[in-house]
């Protein structure tokens, strides 16, 4: 009987160039697909239901495929597929979705999270997972600024550019910034969730932040940064490793075990 699954995925980036089959390095979405090839004995495509870039992680990675002739429960898939995975990728969970489902347009909301780093000394255990930022940031002025992107708004200006989408309006549910002590200084996490992202749109907004945060300009700026509408030279792109999807939010009515 023909079925379709999502499973929940999580990773480490590293060593990956980011979610998408591409010819000349290991991606994440080949590897869950020789996977389940080998778990079932039919080959997949894995949807996504995003395309993370080289060195960004996940926790909450959403993929999908179809099975022609599996019987078992949805859960047997996970003990099945993880046997053929590599240390830095697994699969979390599995359900049955109803058919056709898609990862990528049934999405309602995504959910981002940017570690920072924030110490005099980098933490060598965790630096694939954060940006390393050795002076102090101002923690008050980039929460005051990032009030300014909660809405929806167009965030053209967040987009990196050759990329455009036919609507760079989006709408920011959520961000926040919370620190937490660790080894010698503190780590920030900045979580962002929408009903959809740019392209380099996290990584983006964090650049803006780490810009304010650092005395470089005012928490206002942010809004005459997003009623630009462009790209603005003065504006940074924060490095991939602190990126992770965290979670991807879908109606209930997908689900057959709901």
């Amino acid at each position: 009987m023909r079925r379709q699954f999502a499973i929940k995925i999580a990773y480490d980036g590293t060593r990956y160039g980011g979610w998408q089959i591409q010819p000349n390095a290991p991606t994440v979405q080949q590897v869950i697909a020789d996977a389940v090839a080998k778990a079932t004995s039919e080959q997949v495509h894995v949807q996504g239901s995003g395309r993370t870039d080289s060195g960004v992680h996940a926790v909450g990675q959403i993929g999908s495929f179809v099975l022609e002739s599996w019987n078992p429960p949805a859960d047997r898939l996970v003990p099945a597929i993880n046997r053929f995975l590599p240390y830095d990728i697994v699969v979390r969970e599995c359900r049955e979705v109803m058919i056709p489902f898609d990862p990528i347009r049934q999405a309602i909301k995504k959910r981002y999270r940017y570690t920072i780093r924030n110490a005099k000394v980098p933490d060598p255990m965790g630096n694939r997972f954060h940006w390393w930022i050795p002076k102090a940031l101002d923690l008050d002025k980039m929460r005051l600024a990032a009030g300014f992107l909660i809405g929806t708004h167009d965030f053209k200006s967040f987009e990196t550019l050759g990329s455009p989408r036919k609507s760079s309006t989006r709408t920011v549910y959520e961000l926040t910034i919370e620190a937490f002590p660790s080894m010698d200084g503190q780590d920030l996490w900045i979580e962002i969730e929408a009903d959809g992202f740019l392209y380099n749109m996290v990584r983006n907004i964090v650049g803006a932040l780490w810009t304010i945060g650092s005395d470089r300009f005012s928490p206002q700026w942010m809004q005459t940064f997003l009623q630009m509408r462009a790209r603005d030279t003065s504006s940074h792109t924060a490095p991939p490793q602190g990126l992770c999807l965290v979670q991807v939010t879908y109606p209930d009515l997908v689900y057959l075990d709901r």
